[in-house]
């Protein structure tokens, strides 16, 4: 039985007037942000809209190969809009993005949902689409981090970078301390929020669980499971995307291919 208290169209539509104040606030100090909030808005509330209505068929379908499909579809968008959020070309950094957050996935969601949660059908959508997309989509910010400040601090430092290589390190000891600045950047905000979780946020999976009528109990081991999944998956999506992206992006004299880089745009 669905205790949850629904939410009439009327009263969200309302309740998205919410924006007005941080648009007056965006306005007020010219941060040129209002129409991209605003179109992140509509495509948010569009996109989420016909998800609901797909996976309300594919939840009654619940067909592995439709399930996977849906999968495979996010993990391409995932792959292309980290490149794009790094400024960094599609045609170097898809693939290294693509093996990265796929074989994470892979590994994370077997482990996960074959054996800690131990389903009878790994691929049951009413699991297997929601608990990946959240670990995907939780994962975004740390590759989309750990790859611009890693390359970015590689062009900012190639002088240094040089200089390692002239003096007989390797190509993997050259690149370590881009590699641990990476690392440092993108997961020490991470590691921050799972240290205050339960004190001073309740995540979202766990609220929902709650909400949606699950003893306190299931929840909090689902969102304890949930955060360490995320971590793992992202640690190991960052490490293969930039671990395969310098087997792509430097030539054959460990020169680094600055073409990777999309100019800015001229405003």
């Amino acid at each position: 039985m669905n205790t949850t208290a629904d939410i009439l169209w009327i009263d969200l539509l309302i309740g998205q007037t919410m924006l007005i104040v941080p648009l007056i606030i965006f306005w007020y100090y010219k941060t040129g942000l209002i129409l991209d909030t605003l179109i992140a808005t509509v495509r948010m509330s569009v996109q989420l809209f016909l998800v609901g209505v797909y996976l309300k068929y594919v939840f009654e379908w619940n067909n592995p190969w439709i399930n996977s499909a849906w999968v495979m579809i996010m993990v391409i968008v995932a792959s292309l809009s980290i490149s794009d959020r790094t400024k960094l070309k599609h045609r170097f950094f898809f693939i290294p993005n693509f093996i990265g957050v796929f074989i994470s996935l892979l590994v994370v969601d077997a482990f996960l949902l074959g054996y800690i949660i131990q389903l009878d059908n790994v691929f049951d959508a009413r699991y297997y689409i929601p608990i990946t997309g959240m670990i995907l989509g939780n994962s975004l910010q740390n590759n989309i981090i750990s790859l611009n400040t890693f390359y970015k601090t590689l062009k900012d430092n190639l002088p240094e970078y040089h200089f390692a290589l002239a003096g007989g390190a390797k190509k993997s000891e050259a690149l370590f301390p881009y590699m641990r600045e990476a690392l440092i950047n993108s997961f020490n905000p991470t590691i921050a929020r799972m240290a205050v979780i339960g004190l001073i946020a309740l995540p979202g999976t766990m609220t929902g669980q709650i909400i949606g009528g699950s003893s306190p109990e299931m929840a909090i081991k689902y969102q304890i499971m949930l955060m360490i999944a995320i971590f793992s998956s992202s640690v190991i999506s960052v490490f293969l995307s930039i671990w395969v992206s310098m087997k792509i992006v430097f030539d054959r004299y460990q020169n680094l291919n600055l073409g990777i880089f999309r100019e800015k745009r001229k405003k």
